[in-house]
């Protein structure tokens, strides 16, 4: 399975904030929304993400109010990302491999969309299904030879 296959079936809508927004806004957003990280914006060039890992470890733990830092200040800059033609697996390993629950989908140098390890566990989940009930069908003989 593909991450584009997760896009097609979940959509590609992507929540961003600016970078001199404040976290504040951001943690808002993310409430809101109810999803647990944004992507940050400068236009339409992705400059960095901001999770609920940013919030908790630069913010609370610092002693820093979320109503006058701007994003940019405690945001997670250099991205790690996929493209859609990957593996679900390849995106699983570089997400597990670096400690992150949420990756952006650039395509051509474009924004896609976002995957988190949720989406992929449950592909897999689903991908895995499909198998274990095509080789009952296969075992019991329900499927044609």
């Amino acid at each position: 399975m593909l991450i584009g296959d997760i896009l097609d079936h979940k959509g590609r809508n992507v929540y961003s904030i600016p970078p001199d927004s404040t976290v504040y806004e951001a943690i808002a957003l993310m409430s809101e929304k109810n999803i647990g990280a944004l992507l940050v914006l400068d236009g339409e060039e992705m400059v960095g993400i901001i999770t609920e890992r940013d919030y908790r470890n630069k913010v609370i733990l610092q002693g820093r109010s979320s109503k006058t830092t701007p994003v940019k200040d405690i945001m997670t800059e250099n991205v790690n990302y996929v493209t859609s033609k990957q593996t679900v697996k390849e995106c699983m390993a570089l997400m597990t491999n670096n400690k992150f629950r949420h990756c952006p989908v650039i395509d051509d140098g474009k924004l896609s969309g976002i995957v988190s390890i949720g989406d992929l566990v449950k592909a897999v989940i689903t991908e895995q299904k499909i198998e274990i009930d095509y080789l009952k069908g296969y075992i019991t003989g329900a499927y044609p030879n």
